[in-house]
């Protein structure tokens, strides 16, 4: 790979990383308006409201950047970085196409996303304690534990598709699917992906930042452009756990397109993938926090485990 192909591995990776994440939160606002009856984003701009998002945008960029004034300054400041960069290097390890379209091919590219993923916490926690407020405080630790719970069932079953692929290469395991995994992974696919949503704290699981639980959590202080930035995290990590799901358990760029066009397959089902994320936010109610807890340690994690030595069964008998 000399330096040019470098540079443009980066760039198309970097566009993505601004592109698609506005698209999927436009794609919020018009879903949300139509499945609720919201009238007010149907109407900036015209037709359809096509210019809700860039109204949205002006009035994040015009808000004053506020810090407290017991704040941690450079804490608060750093946190919302913190949050949003480690969904840019997950993005360049996830590949879209055969034949090495993928920002950069990892040997060990399943153990680097999810390392990389977890330390989105990190943020949230930075911008819980900096803040000087009990209940940003509260929120943190919250999200922390959240985060902490569901990484477990991830991360089992991640292991469950790396098992049963014999590689942790993401490219290698879309190599190596075959279609009789959609039933034979069903189970990992279910856990791996209602984990990805409590990662995000999206509804039904955002108990944590809910404004009429406690006041926003760990981002109540934050204002403009910093406060977009903890929004934007969440839109790209909708795309990044869609994304992965897809080459997981779908089959990435396999479909009944030619493998030439198999980015655009991979696109198609991640797309798919981030309405049902939309969807889910309008449809179902949210958790307790007793709930929240009890669903990732009584449900997810024993259906983890039953999904790896079910893998692990099937691989014995196979060989």
């Amino acid at each position: 790979m000399n330096l040019l192909d470098t540079v443009l591995r980066c760039v198309a990776t970097l566009v993505v990383f601004l592109v698609f994440p506005l698209v999927i939160g436009q794609t919020e606002h018009k879903v949300m308006a139509h499945m609720q009856g919201r009238l007010g984003p149907m109407y900036a701009g015209g037709f359809h409201g096509w210019a809700q998002l860039v109204a949205d945008g002006v009035k994040f960029a015009q808000k004053e950047d506020i810090v407290p004034a017991g704040a941690d300054r450079r804490i608060f400041q750093l946190a919302p970085a913190v949050s949003l960069l480690p969904y840019l290097f997950v993005l360049l390890a996830i590949p879209i196409g055969p034949d090495g379209f993928v920002g950069q091919a990892i040997d060990a590219g399943l153990f680097f996303v999810l390392a990389v993923m977890g330390v989105g916490v990190i943020g949230k926690l930075m911008a819980g304690w900096a803040s000087a407020n009990k209940f940003s405080l509260l929120g943190g630790l919250r999200t922390a534990a959240q985060l902490m719970s569901y990484e477990l069932p991830m991360v089992l079953a991640a292991a469950s598709v790396a098992m049963a692929a014999g590689t942790l290469s993401l490219p290698g395991i879309v190599d190596a699917w075959q279609w009789y995994w959609l039933p034979w992974q069903i189970i990992g696919a279910f856990v791996f992906f209602t984990a990805g949503l409590a990662e995000l704290q999206r509804p039904p699981f955002d108990m944590p930042i809910a404004d009429s639980e406690i006041i926003f959590g760990a981002y109540t202080e934050y204002t403009g452009l910093r406060f977009a930035f903890f929004l934007l995290s969440e839109y790209v990590g909708i795309l990044v756990v869609s994304g992965l799901t897809v080459v997981l358990f779908l089959g990435g760029w396999h479909g009944p397109l030619p493998d030439q066009l198999g980015w655009l397959w991979t696109i198609l089902k991640t797309l798919a993938l981030s309405f049902v994320v939309i969807w889910l936010r309008v449809t179902y109610p949210r958790l307790r926090e007793d709930q929240l807890m009890r669903f990732a340690w009584t449900v997810l994690i024993p259906l983890a485990l039953v999904q790896l030595a079910l893998t692990g069964i099937i691989k014995v008998a196979i060989s």
